[in-house]
């Protein structure tokens, strides 16, 4: 039963329908009414008002008529000789016009009775029930008196006592003034009464279009009022879960919208929750294994599930491997626990580097760091840069390393010299879900894996930080300050390739740098060339600017076991790993 009962955005909005539905129902009515009444007054006006004062003025007319008919009569038979056809014929019309005064007076009084006895309208009873009095005594009384003078001065005239009859005319003239003055001030006073019966309607008019406005216009508030409320209820939970989701847009899911409706929208809100909470644990699993995998492998590996099932694909990719110089001497004068943090700590330092310059890590093997460039997590034509940048920064990074472990041990007075061996090659690798069906490793393998770990190793031989493959050095589009060192052949390769380390990058070399490249690179083309005197001679120039140069040293040594032994007539300059 509580779905019944609980309220829905249907019910609301149908609600604030049905609300205002009733409100303009109440308006309506209430203009309905305010109409009618006026109306009434209206139709009391017209239908009454009006037509008794129209009556009292013929009643007038009328007598008017009978007074000039009587004086016609008069002349009539006053004549020589007396036409009394014609005076018939006015007698006639007397009888008539003395007949319709009694009828317009009575008509009048009926009107005004009937204004009376209405107690709908607001109309003055006593001024009105007077005008009847007055009415009732001017028919009863004056016309009484004139309708007897009246036949008097009739009689006369039959008689052709004509003197008599000047003497009555004037009396019956009098009599007829006296009733008319009567009935014009009775007419006068129910002009007022239609006047103030105008008025009134007028004021009713004027009353019923005000209270018409104020009620539409409460009516109005009320409506909006109560939409505002009823709509605010729903728009405000919508405008959380808006602010909600922005904030699950930026990453931020320590937020939880709270429920403050049983609707549908409450609904919506409380699974929302439960999605930020799932998205949040997610996110915990997420980075509880980018510990353990790279978080771009994990993303991958979710945002595309074929990815994780994937049997392999054959990429252009560029790997680096990374190995910390003389951690084997480190390891025997320190404790388990410290060896720990020491390489707890160096694997930090140089994971940054690769984390910062999109590099993806794969793997560590005791102190060696592997990691790779290329597609989908990098643009193919970027891994080579981002590669030797991670490689830049790595190498800076020695320097405040070996400030860093010392206090990292509590030992600040015994030097750590420790340093990193750094190998990048790029080539065609099988990168996909490597491994069996119990655990299986998203890695790369191939010739460019191995080429880069054989480089990391080869900077053992001539005493360098980094060495790079020509595949890499062709790759690069960022301005990178170079020197080819070497053709080299490593173990499982037998072509020979040049092999580069990088002095940093460009515009950023110091003066000594600079001497040592070109330097370097004079007796590296002499070396080749056999020249051993001119190769000798550059590569002590070289050491002049930098005196503990590993390939100068080893090019040296070179030479002068060649002097010893010259190399074979085929010899094409290139330096075998597994030369003895």
């Amino acid at each position: 039963m509580h779905w019944i009962i609980r309220p829905s955005i249907r019910r609301k909005i149908v609600g604030i329908a049905v609300g205002l539905i009733v409100l303009m129902v109440l308006t309506s009515l209430v203009s309905v009414y305010m109409a009618s009444t006026v109306g009434h007054l209206l139709d009391e006006l017209n239908g009454k008002y009006f037509p008794a004062y129209n009556h009292l003025a013929q009643a007038n007319i009328r007598s008017l008529e009978r007074a000039i008919a009587l004086r016609r009569m008069m002349i009539m038979k006053m004549q020589a000789p007396p036409d009394e056809e014609g005076y018939a014929a006015r007698l006639k019309n007397y009888q008539e016009a003395d007949a319709e005064v009694e009828q317009e007076a009575q008509a009048a009084r009926k009107l005004i009775n009937s204004i009376i006895d209405d107690v709908t309208t607001p109309s003055d009873n006593a001024a009105l029930a007077r005008i009847d009095d007055r009415i009732e005594n001017a028919i009863e009384d004056t016309r009484k008196q004139l309708g007897e003078e009246a036949a008097r001065l009739l009689r006369l005239l039959d008689a052709k006592n004509f003197a008599e009859a000047r003497q009555s005319m004037e009396h019956v003239d009098a009599l007829r003034d006296d009733f008319t003055l009567k009935i014009d001030a009775i007419r006068a006073d129910m002009l007022k009464q239609v006047y103030a019966s105008s008025a009134v309607v007028t004021r009713n008019q004027r009353q019923a279009m005000m209270i018409s406005t104020l009620v539409t216009a409460l009516a109005a508030a009320i409506g909006l009022g109560f939409a505002l409320i009823v709509s605010s209820g729903i728009t405000r939970p919508v405008r959380q879960l808006l602010e909600g989701a922005r904030e699950i847009e930026a990453g931020r899911l320590d937020r939880s919208v709270s429920v403050s409706t049983a609707d549908e929208i409450g609904q919506l809100t409380a699974a929302f929750n439960r999605m930020v909470d799932r998205l949040r644990r997610n996110e915990q699993v997420r980075a509880t294994f980018g510990r353990y995998f790279d978080p771009k492998v994990i993303e991958g590996m979710i945002d595309e599930p074929a990815q994780a099932a994937s049997m392999g694909q054959r990429r252009v990719m560029t790997v680096l491997f990374c190995d910390m110089k003389g951690f084997t001497a480190m390891s025997e004068d320190v404790t388990p626990q410290g060896l720990v943090k020491i390489i707890n700590h160096y694997l930090s330092t140089m994971s940054s580097p690769i984390r910062n310059h999109k590099g993806i890590l794969d793997k560590y093997i005791g102190d060696a760091i592997m990691a790779y460039w290329g597609p989908p997590f990098v643009v193919e034509d970027e891994q080579a840069d981002l590669a030797c940048l991670a490689a830049i920064d790595m190498i800076d990074s020695v320097a405040t390393l070996r400030k860093e472990l010392p206090e990292l041990l509590d030992v600040r007075s015994i030097p750590m010299d420790c340093d990193i061996r750094l190998g990048i090659a790029t080539g065609e690798v099988l990168a996909g879900s490597i491994g069996s069906e119990f655990m299986m490793s998203f890695t790369v393998m191939g010739d460019a894996v191995n080429l880069a770990s054989r480089l990391e190793a080869a900077n053992k031989e001539y005493g360098t930080r980094s060495l790079v493959s020509e595949a890499t050095v062709a790759a690069l589009d960022a301005a990178i300050e170079l020197r080819e060192i070497d053709r080299l052949v490593v173990l499982g390769q037998s072509r020979p390739q040049a092999v580069f380390e990088i002095l940093g990058k460009q515009g950023a070399l110091a003066p000594r740098l600079m001497t040592l490249r070109d330097r370097y690179a004079e007796g590296l083309a002499a070396y080749r060339d056999r020249r051993w005197a001119d190769a000798r001679k550059a590569l002590r120039a070289a050491l002049e600017a930098v005196d503990d140069d590993g390939p100068s040293l080893t090019l040296l040594k070179r030479i002068d076991a060649f002097e010893a032994s010259p190399p074979a007539p085929g010899w094409d300059g290139a330096w075998y790993m597994d030369h003895k």
